[in-house]
C-alpha cells in the first residue's frame, strides 16, 4: 500500500472540510478504496498509485475551487468529482470579481466600475478618481483580491497617507499601529467581506497582505504585487512620485482619491492632481473618473453630494 501526504496552504482546513469534517467525509465516498487521515493542515492518503493520483488531482480542484469562491457543500464536490475540466471552469462569471465571506458575490455595481476592471486588465497602473461612495476603494480591493486568488501577484499592498482630517493622531492613544489601524480601518472592511477571517489573519502575519501608512514604501521595490494607494489626494508632489517609482516587474498598481476631499494644507499641490496631468496619455496608464452616478451607499449620499456640490458652484 502507498502512502502520501497532502499539505494545505491555500485555505483554512476547517473551512473546507466544513462542520464535523462534512465536506471531506462525503469527497471521501468516491474513494472507498483509499485511506484517508487529516490532521491539522496535513491530509495522509493510503492506497494504490492510481487511486492516489486520481485522488490528488480531484482534493486539489476541490481547494482551488474554495479558494476561489469560498463556499463547498455535496453538490460542488459532486461537479469536482465528475467534471472533465479544472475548478475554474465549473461555476461563476467573467463579471464576478471575487465570491466572498460566505459566498457573497462581489462584481462591478457601476458602468464605471467596471470600467476599472476593463482597463486594470489592459494596463499596469490604473488612476480611478471621483467622489465619496462610489466604489473606488471597494472595487480596488477586489480586484487586488482576484489577483491573489489567480495567483497572479504573490502579496497584496495596500497604502494610505497619514493626512489627519482634522483631527491629531498624536493624540490617540496606543503604539504606532494602534494609531492607525482606525485610519486604515475602510481597507481592513474591505477585506473582511471578501477573505474569510483566519485565512486573513493569516495572510495579514505572513506579510502576504500588507497594510501600512505611504511612508512606510519608501526604498522598498514591490515586485509581483497588487499595490493600491487610497486617499491619493493627500498625497505631496514628493510622496506621489515615491510611490509611483515603487513599481517592481509583475506589479499592478490602482491610485484612488477624491480631488473634493482634500486634506493637505492650504496651497499644498495634491500629487494626485499633478501625476493624471504629467502622465496624461503614457502608455500602460489609465484614468477612470467615477462620479455621482456611481454612488452605491446610502441613496441620500448621493443627494447631499449634490447639494454640495450646487453650493460650491455658485
Amino acid at each position: 500500500m502507498n502512502e502520501r501526504l497532502i499539505e494545505i496552504e491555500a485555505v483554512n482546513p476547517k473551512d473546507l472540510f466544513g462542520i464535523h469534517n462534512s465536506n471531506i467525509e462525503y469527497f471521501k465516498k468516491y474513494f472507498p478504496k483509499i485511506k484517508v487521515v487529516a490532521r491539522g493542515n496535513n491530509l495522509k492518503i493510503f492506497g494504490e498509485s492510481v487511486l492516489l493520483d486520481e485522488f490528488e488531482k480531484r482534493f486539489q480542484m476541490l481547494v482551488d475551487y474554495f479558494s476561489r469562491y469560498n463556499k463547498m457543500d455535496e453538490h460542488i464536490i459532486e461537479q469536482i468529482i465528475t467534471a472533465n475540466t479544472s475548478s475554474k471552469n465549473l461555476k461563476g462569471s467573467d463579471k464576478i470579481l471575487v465570491h466572498g465571506v460566505h459566498g457573497k458575490i462581489i462584481k462591478a455595481q457601476s458602468v464605471n466600475q467596471q470600467k476599472m476592471v476593463d482597463e486594470i486588465l489592459k494596463n499596469d497602473m490604473l488612476f480611478a478618481v471621483g467622489p465619496a461612495g462610489t466604489g473606488k476603494t471597494y472595487t480596488a480591493v477586489a480586484l487586488a483580491v482576484k489577483a491573489l486568488k489567480e495567483r497572479s501577484v504573490k502579496k497584496i499592498i495596500l497604502t494610505r497617507p497619514a493626512v489627519e482630517s482634522g483631527e491629531n493622531l498624536g493624540f490617540l492613544p496606543g503604539d504606532l499601529k494602534d494609531k492607525l489601524d482606525p485610519y486604515m480601518q475602510p481597507l481592513y472592511d474591505a477585506l473582511r467581506d471578501m477573505i474569510p477571517h483566519e485565512k486573513l489573519q493569516s495572510y495579514l502575519e505572513k506579510g502576504v497582505i500588507q497594510i501600512a501608512p505611504l511612508a512606510f514604501m519608501r526604498g522598498r521595490t514591490l515586485d509581483s504585487a497588487f499595490v493600491i494607494l487610497d486617499e491619493a489626494q493627500n498625497t505631496t508632489h514628493n510622496q506621489m512620485r515615491m510611490f509611483l517609482t515603487r513599481m517592481g516587474k509583475h506589479a499592478k498598481f490602482i491610485i484612488t482619491g477624491d480631488p473634493g476631499q482634500n486634506d493637505l494644507p492650504t496651497r499644498q499641490v495634491s500629487g494626485l492632481k499633478e501625476a493624471i496631468l504629467a502622465l496624461k496619455g503614457v502608455e500602460g496608464i489609465s484614468v477612470v473618473h467615477l462620479d455621482e452616478r456611481d454612488i452605491i451607499r446610502h441613496k441620500l449620499v448621493k443627494k447631499i453630494l449634490t447639494a454640495f456640490k450646487s453650493i460650491e458652484s455658485e
